[in-house]
C-alpha cells in the first residue's frame, strides 16, 4: 500500500514538477539546438552526475541549453567546436579519485585536462563558464567533491570567466579542495546524504547564474533575466514542499539492500564502477563484467 502511495504522489506531482523545474514556459521550449546559449557538459561514473545535469538542463529550459553531454563520449580532436558553439558552459564531475593531487574525477575529464584542453586558451579565453560537483560530504568530510575544484581551476587558467560561487552553509564536510575564498567554486550536491536538497539547490544556482549574466551575450534581454530568476523563487515554497514529502514516503518504504556491490558500466571507456548500497564505498574494475560476478 505505501508503494503504490508513492506512485500516486509521484504521477499527480509529475505536471507540476515539469514546469516548476523548467524556467521558460512549456510552449517555448524545443528540441535540443547545437548553437543554444548555455551547453552542458559532465563526466559521470555511477550516473549521479548525469543526473544533476539534467535537472540543471530543465532549469533552464531547451530554448536556452543545449541537451547535457558525457564528455566520454566527446570526439577528443573537435573540443574547440563542442565548447565554442555555445555562448556559456555548465560543467560537472563527480569525485573518484579522492586526495589525488590531480585527475580526480575518475572520469573523461581527466584524459582532457592536461593533453587536449591547454590549445583551447585562445577559444575559451573570456567564456563564461560555471562548475557543478557531486560528492559524499560525510564517508569523505576532509575531501568533498574535491574534483570540481580542479574542473574550476582548468577552466579559469583558460582564460573562462568563471560564475556560480555557492555557500557553505547547510553541508557537513571539514574541508575540501572545491573552496575558493568562503565560498564553494561552484555548487556542489551530495546524492548520498542530502538528495531531499538537490533539486531546491539546482532551482537556486540556476537562478543565481541568470542574474550573474550568464544569458547577457546570448540575445536574451536583462528583463527575461530577471522574470526567469524571479519564476524560479515563487516556485521554491513548493518544490520544498514536495520534496519534504517525497524524502517521508522513501524513508517509509525504503527497501533494505543486501549489502552487495552494484557494477555501473561505462561502455565508452571499459571501466566498471562498483558502489555498495549505502554509496559510501567504490572501487574500479578494467574489462567485461560477467553477470555472476560479485565483487
Amino acid at each position: 500500500m505505501l508503494q503504490f502511495g508513492k506512485y500516486f504522489f509521484f504521477i499527480s506531482c509529475l505536471a507540476t514538477v515539469t514546469d516548476a523545474w523548467g524556467i521558460f514556459p512549456r510552449a517555448q521550449r524545443s528540441l535540443t539546438r547545437l548553437d543554444a546559449a548555455v551547453g552542458i557538459f559532465y563526466g559521470t561514473s555511477t550516473g549521479s552526475t548525469s543526473d544533476a545535469a539534467e535537472l540543471i538542463y530543465e532549469a533552464f529550459g531547451a530554448d536556452v541549453a543545449a541537451e547535457p553531454v558525457d564528455v566520454d563520449t566527446l570526439d577528443k580532436g573537435a573540443l574547440a567546436d563542442a565548447f565554442g558553439q555555445h555562448d556559456a558552459l555548465i560543467v560537472g564531475t563527480p569525485t573518484w579519485n579522492t586526495g589525488a593531487n590531480t585527475e580526480r574525477s575518475g572520469t573523461g575529464w581527466d584524459e582532457l585536462y592536461y593533453s587536449k584542453m591547454p590549445a583551447l586558451k585562445t577559444q575559451l579565453d573570456g567564456k563564461k563558464v560555471a562548475v557543478f560537483g557531486l560528492g559524499d560530504q560525510v564517508s569523505y568530510a576532509e575531501n568533498y567533491a574535491d574534483a570540481t575544484g580542479e574542473l574550476w581551476d582548468v577552466f579559469q587558467g583558460l582564460g573562462c570567466t568563471m560564475l556560480g560561487a555557492w555557500s557553505q552553509e547547510g553541508y557537513e564536510h571539514e574541508a575540501s579542495k572545491s573552496i575558493r575564498g568562503d565560498k564553494f567554486c561552484g555548487l556542489l550536491l551530495d546524492a548520498v546524504n542530502q538528495e531531499e536538497l538537490t533539486g531546491e539547490r539546482v532551482q537556486q544556482w540556476v537562478a543565481q547564474l541568470i542574474a550573474e549574466g550568464i544569458l547577457d551575450s546570448s540575445g536574451f534581454s536583462t528583463a527575461t533575466s530577471s522574470a526567469s530568476a524571479k519564476a524560479v523563487e515563487e516556485e521554491l515554497p513548493e518544490l520544498k514542499e514536495m520534496a519534504t514529502n517525497s524524502r517521508i514516503l522513501d524513508e517509509n518504504i525504503a527497501l533494505h539492500s543486501s549489502g552487495g556491490f552494484k557494477a555501473h558500466v561505462n561502455p565508452v571507456s571499459g571501466r566498471t564502477m562498483w558502489t555498495s548500497a549505502d554509496g559510501r564505498k567504490s572501487f574500479t574494475t578494467v574489462g567485461t563484467v560477467k553477470k555472476t560476478t560479485k565483487p
